[in-house]
């Protein structure tokens, strides 16, 4: 099988995209940049950027049973999670985009 080379700025975005996302795997967003976990993390790792794992599942809450606290904290969760996922959808949409540029760019018809 033939290597990939990947450009300059595609490696600087991946890297962006997981510092940006803590709470993204490195699997899934490899997974959705359509590239091997394992060259992801090699270029985390020339970055300097930790590497993190499968992220832990939640435990479910019981949405009926809680104190005013409790849904507090669970609502500010899931915004921080929603604006998480905003961002990582943002980041990935700009590399996109510059793929786009840089495909089109390539053409010769």
């Amino acid at each position: 099988m033939a290597r990939k080379t990947y450009s300059e700025d595609f490696r600087r975005d991946a890297v962006e995209l997981c510092r940006s996302t803590p709470t993204a795997t490195v699997a899934g967003i490899a997974l959705d940049l359509g590239i091997m976990d394992t060259t992801l993390s090699s270029w985390l790792r020339a970055a300097g950027v930790p590497i993190r794992g499968h992220s832990r599942p939640r435990p479910p809450t019981p949405v009926g049973d809680e104190t005013p606290e409790q849904e507090l904290a669970r609502l500010r969760a899931r915004a921080r999670d929603l604006e998480d996922s905003e961002r990582k959808l943002n980041t990935e949409r700009d590399i996109l985009r510059a793929a786009a540029k840089y495909f089109a760019g390539e053409t010769n018809w």
